[in-house]
């Protein structure tokens, strides 16, 4: 739970941690980009949802699109402004379920780990309102995984959560494998307005000191919804545990997911193609920057 007077709302959490976040969240893999524009016309017209301090931002106006970024926190707006000041960069304030958007103004709808906090209805609704005939929704998320590379970390500090009440905290138990994107599984059901489903995967494990990792907890919307104390303790005793137990680095083992689409055209609005999706599986050798 959050102490008095701190937002209930669990996106809004993140505009109190703007430093940490700014500072630990990770970036995404170039090729993921490469496929990405690979779909788009040049300096296509990008419609961002939830960037955050720009984390997948920066890439997008480096390879030349115009940005319209969408972020329901007014902190994390200034900062993404202050970052990345650019004329080809528009940052408003405000919900992507209901903000004011023109229909048919955008070449796609990106979001990078973010999706998950719109409602499934508006995850397709406002991108089939928002996007141009032929237009790409792109859904990139970040999935925890069970692999060897944590070491066991994950297992070995369900104690600690379990001590501040997140027994919930359940160590992962999808492999790297059977990562599946809901938007991808939404996508291929019965809905007309979507077709050419493709799923790309990329391992993107990251290593992080105790101190780092800290950070990374810190970031998270769970950690700032807990009260004060709590929330300090949690992070001090895991960066301890880390630094006793796992000689103060861990690695947390990742999959970064792509979910592309197009809008059908009013001519294709049945193609049989938006009833199946292509998962494309490049090799496992991408790591962080």
């Amino acid at each position: 739970m959050s102490a008095p007077g701190e937002p209930r709302d669990p996106r809004l959490t993140f505009g109190n941690v703007v430093d940490v976040y700014d500072e630990i969240r990770p970036t995404y893999p170039a090729a993921l980009f490469d496929e990405f524009f690979a779909l788009l016309p040049s300096e296509p017209d990008v419609l961002e949802v939830g960037p955050g301090t720009g984390q997948a931002t920066r890439d997008l106006l480096a390879r030349g699109a115009v940005v319209h970024a969408v972020e329901i926190s007014p902190s994390m707006a200034r900062r993404l402004r202050s970052n990345l000041p650019s004329e080809r960069l528009t940052v408003s304030v405000g919900d992507f379920e209901t903000i004011d958007l023109a229909a048919e103004s955008a070449d796609a709808v990106f979001s990078a780990s973010a999706y998950h906090w719109i409602s499934p209805a508006a995850q397709l609704d406002r991108p089939a309102s928002i996007l141009r005939p032929g237009g790409v929704l792109a859904v990139v998320g970040l999935f925890q995984v069970d692999s060897p590379e944590d070491r066991g970390f994950y297992a070995a500090a369900q104690p600690i959560y379990a001590r501040y009440g997140r027994a919930d905290e359940a160590p992962p138990t999808e492999a790297r494998t059977d990562v599946e994107p809901t938007i991808a599984q939404a996508l291929i059901g019965s809905d007309p307005r979507f077709t050419d489903v493709v799923v790309h995967r990329w391992d993107w494990d990251q290593t992080y000191t105790a101190a780092e990792y800290r950070k990374l907890m810190l970031s998270f919307s769970d950690t700032n919804m807990m009260a004060a104390g709590d929330r300090m303790g949690l992070v001090d005793d895991m960066e301890a545990f880390i630094d006793s137990r796992f000689d103060g680095q861990v690695t947390r083992p990742l999959v970064v997911a792509l979910t592309t689409a197009r809008r059908a055209s009013a001519d294709d609005g049945t193609n049989p193609r938006a009833r199946s999706v292509r998962r494309r599986k490049p090799p496992r050798s991408v790591r962080p920057a």
